[in-house]
């Protein structure tokens, strides 16, 4: 099962929480056993898992990004989002996810993330679901 999902991001750089949408087509699957692909069509966007318990954590990784790869600094790309094109290299296009008993697979504190570098904007994540 192939299915497109819309994320409508709201800010420059954030962190949206999936989990809830990937899981509706997990569920929808009907599948009990197999995997989980999720995929980002785009250059400045991109998944990721972590902690869902204290949002400070997502708050923390998007604070040190920019500390680390500023919006502003000596890029040649012209289109003036080099920052978005190489925090969505570092964190990737694509997670496999484990589905067990018709269930993501994720640890207590876990989450699945859609990062968003170059927004706000109406974006597409790609949900495949393989039984196996």
């Amino acid at each position: 099962m192939l299915k497109e999902l819309t994320v409508q991001t709201r800010s420059q750089t954030e962190f949206v929480n999936v989990d809830s949408e990937v899981g509706s087509v997990v569920r929808e699957s009907g599948i009990r056993e197999g995997i989980c692909h999720l995929w980002v069509p785009h250059t400045t966007a991109a998944v990721t898992i972590n902690e869902n318990g204290d949002p400070a954590v997502v708050r923390d990784i998007l604070y040190e990004l920019d500390k680390v790869i500023p919006l502003r600094d000596a890029y040649h790309h012209m289109e003036g989002n080099s920052a978005a094109h190489i925090k969505s290299s570092l964190f990737g296009p694509g997670l496999s996810l484990i589905i067990a008993d018709g269930h993501l697979l994720l640890g207590t504190w876990q989450s699945v993330y859609f990062c968003e570098f170059d927004g706000p904007r109406k974006r597409r994540l790609f949900v495949k679901v393989v039984e196996g």
